[in-house]
């Protein structure tokens, strides 16, 4: 079965009630439960994680080099402007890479237009809402 690791960066944990006019209504669980109900219908198998702290997502990313992970689908929230670290694990990553970020970051404050992660993602999805993460699952599902 094919797998894909959806990775989530800091205050993602809050969706639903942090910010909800730029982030939507829905909450970490909603995408999550979509994201299995929508891999599961195309024989793959997804993990959802979410963390505050970059070294723990860096670690995630390095472990699926070694289990068989496919894909990576990865929101790094502010993590996405900062984090050469996230790119390097990144760049070790044999598998897909796609960028998901839930608002459009082209249409926020000038910090928000660079992404490190974009250097190595093979693709970038912004200003979808949540609908980025099952678009993102759909191309990876599409090109395996």
């Amino acid at each position: 079965m094919n797998k894909a690791l959806v990775l989530h960066g800091p205050n993602l944990n809050l969706l639903g009630t942090r910010q909800p006019e730029v982030y939507g209504h829905e909450t970490l669980d909603d995408i999550n439960n979509t994201l299995h109900e929508q891999a599961a219908l195309g024989g793959w198998e997804v993990t959802c994680r979410q963390s505050n702290h970059e070294g723990e997502l860096i670690d995630w990313i390095q472990a699926a080099r070694l289990d068989g992970t496919a894909a990576i689908i990865i929101n790094p929230a502010a993590y996405t402007h900062t984090s050469v670290a996230i790119l390097d694990a990144l760049n070790a990553f044999d598998g897909r890479v796609i960028e998901v970020h839930l608002s459009n970051v082209h249409r926020r404050e000038s910090f928000r237009h660079h992404s490190y992660v974009s250097l190595r993602a093979d693709g970038v999805i912004a200003g979808l809402g949540t609908q980025g993460y099952r678009a993102a699952l759909e191309a990876v599902m599409r090109s395996n």
